[in-house]
């Protein structure tokens, strides 16, 4: 028997893999994640032998996920975006499923982790060293539109972004600027060593930040431009995480 998780950000990856997994009754699913957060901790919790790992996600990548491991499994990319490809068999992936894939292509993804269980092993600490030694690149300008044009917004300018349905708003010290993307799509796209989700509706830029107010049962951050974001109970395990 082997252990499985299944991390994707959308619920229909999620269910397809497991779909195909019902015929396959030596893979015991233990979990599954929809961002990389979540993954990381089932992963540690669990140890699997094997995981689906989808790239672009919410909170960590795929291969930030990674990064955070104690011990790396064998590896199935399972992603919509082909230009990882590579990256991914840098990291010694067993396979690499591009969505959308058929049954019989995930047959021979299956096959895959069977014929490499051994080999694969031997590749635990070269993937590990690969990835410490790899740094995540982020962008440092964006363009976003305004009206009919597209502006240039300097990334560590940004002092928070907010949710505004399916859009999101960039606030600057000199403006605020409209995104096409939603605030969980910019979040993946954000360093997060500058940028914290607070809410779910809220990421700020830790650069910004002027004080925070705790409360007992809550916190308020208040941003060096007076603005207050309030930090939701969910998220409030990140912010106890960097006091000392």
């Amino acid at each position: 028997m082997q252990k499985v998780i299944i991390i994707d950000d959308e619920a229909a990856g999620r269910t397809l893999i497991r779909q195909y997994l019902g015929e396959y009754p030596g893979l015991i699913i233990m979990g599954e994640a929809n961002n990389g957060v979540d993954a990381v901790r089932l992963i540690n919790e669990f140890k699997p032998d094997l995981i689906f790992l989808d790239v672009q996600m919410p909170g960590l990548s795929g291969f930030d996920v990674l990064k955070h491991l104690n011990e790396i499994p064998q590896i199935i990319f399972s992603t919509a975006y082909d230009q990882y490809a590579l990256q991914a068999f840098e990291v010694h992936a067993v396979d690499y499923l591009l969505k959308p894939y058929t049954r019989a292509r995930f047959a021979q993804a299956i096959q895959r982790v069977t014929d490499s269980r051994t080999g694969n092993l031997q590749k635990i600490q070269p993937l590990a060293e690969s990835l410490l030694n790899t740094a995540t690149l982020y962008p440092e300008k964006i363009l976003v539109q305004t009206g009919n044009r597209l502006v240039t917004v300097t990334v560590s300018d940004i002092v928070r972004i907010e949710a505004e349905g399916d859009y999101a708003t960039l606030v600057t010290e000199t403006g605020k600027h409209l995104s096409n993307y939603g605030i969980g799509a910019l979040e993946a796209k954000l360093n997060p060593q500058n940028f914290l989700r607070v809410h779910r509706s809220d990421i700020v830029n830790l650069n910004f930040i002027r004080e925070i107010q705790k409360y007992p049962s809550s916190y308020d951050v208040i941003m060096q431009n007076g603005d207050v974001v309030r930090v939701s109970r969910s998220y409030m395990d990140k912010i106890r995480e960097l006091t000392f």
